[in-house]
């Protein structure tokens, strides 16, 4: 059995672990297939080894353990601004990550190397699989290539692209600013997937409704950061609450921006037609999603550049039944195909928003409808099965 070795910054680091699962996700079925080792950076709490579902976990230690702080929790740009000492430690990460894949390199003979994000974990393993001849895929997950335009950064990025024997990006957008900064080798569209089996109609739980006093249930699911654009979802509320005043939606998820956006629900008189529930194990997202009449995710771009790059969040509502509406930026046109898998706005639009809403409300056929070619689309290009069936194809090319 051929021996993969994957690294990120981004993966769960204990049971039942909110952090964001799709490198996990992607993994655990190639391990089906391959013996899979994964180098993450460690965390405070979390083990240095363990075996997750068949994949072999190594943390690497970066830092003073307890202070460290530069990954998980939003990501890497997050935590430099959040936390004064992260801003340290990019070097320390760097450095120790390097060493801990060259120590696994000389004890285990690897076929090839996924390299998830572009920097560090791209520009690392492009330079060592180069030294050493041992192929390279690196995916690009959107956050890291739409910083870019970085003067100090940039040549680590054409690096980390030109080094690699083979990039994808998860969706067309993510493609069109990576290529922008270099030409790669080869690149291909390739997303991250959906469970069909966890997120599913199925999972419907009508006690929620009830629980949250609502007739209609509307639903945001991410991190509460500025990309999401959850203003323009706060100021299109009392538009809604206008014509369902029984209407009623629920925020799952935490960030920098829940103060700020819990004070302007307050400001609008919104506040008891919004409920902010905070983080939640990726296991009781499911019943959440297929309960949910629609699911909002009104993304902007923001004056750094930075917006949705796929947004799995869409993926897994539409899964569960779910219709959804997104603004029309970056990878989310992928997904939504106006008017058919669900409703496109434009970015920072409160009118345009509550229009969507209300119509797809009063429109019962149109909901159903859209519900039904979004399922069928997912079914045909984000099962996580056929996802993982074409980095295999590509793993066995390559090796």
């Amino acid at each position: 059995m051929k021996r993969i070795l994957v690294t990120a910054t981004t993966f769960p680091r204990w049971k039942n672990d909110p952090e964001p699962s799709f490198v996990y996700d992607l993994s655990k079925r190639l391990a089906k297939r391959y013996e899979v080792t994964v180098l993450v950076p460690h965390y405070p709490g979390a083990k240095e080894y363990e075996v997750m579902e068949g994949l072999k976990v190594h943390r690497f230690k970066y830092f003073i353990p307890k202070y460290e702080r530069l990954c998980y929790d939003g990501g890497i740009l997050p935590n430099l601004k959040k936390y004064p000492i992260a801003r340290i430690q990019p070097p320390f990460l760097v450095a120790a990550e390097t060493h801990a894949m060259k120590k696994l390199l000389k004890k285990n003979k690897y076929a090839l190397i996924h390299a998830h994000w572009i920097i560090p974990q791209g520009w690392i393993a492009g330079k060592i699989g180069k030294k050493r001849k041992i192929p390279v895929i690196t995916t690009a997950h959107a956050g890291d290539v739409f910083h870019s335009h970085s003067f100090f950064l940039k040549p680590f990025w054409k690096s980390a692209i030109r080094n690699a024997t083979y990039c994808t990006v998860n969706s067309t957008y993510t493609g069109k600013i990576l290529k922008s900064i270099t030409t790669p080798k080869r690149m291909d569209i390739i997303p991250m997937g959906v469970d069909l089996a966890q997120f599913s109609p199925r999972k419907r739980d009508p006690k929620l409704k009830r629980h949250h006093h609502a007739e209609q249930l509307l639903l945001s699911v991410g991190r509460l950061a500025e990309k999401k654009g959850l203003t323009y979802l706060m100021k299109a509320m009392p538009l809604v609450l206008k014509q369902y005043p029984k209407a009623k939606l629920l925020i799952i998820g935490d960030g920098p921006e829940k103060e700020r956006l819990i004070k302007e629900t307050k400001e609008l008189g919104v506040d008891r037609s919004v409920a902010f529930i905070g983080k939640m194990p990726n296991k009781e997202l499911p019943k959440y999603y297929a309960s949910a009449d629609i699911f909002i995710g009104p993304s902007i771009v923001t004056k750094s550049g930075d917006t949705e790059g796929l947004g799995v969040v869409f993926l897994e509502a539409l899964a569960s039944g779910c219709a959804v509406i997104g603004s029309n930026v970056g990878g989310i046109p992928d997904i939504i195909k106006g008017g058919e898998t669900g409703m496109l706005v434009p970015e920072q639009n409160p009118e345009a928003l509550a229009k969507a809403i209300v119509l797809l409300l009063k429109d019962d056929a149109l909901r159903a409808k859209t519900i039904a070619k979004g399922q069928k689309h997912i079914v045909a290009e984000y099962d996580w099965e056929k996802i993982a069936k074409r980095f295999s194809d590509m793993i066995e090319e390559l090796t």
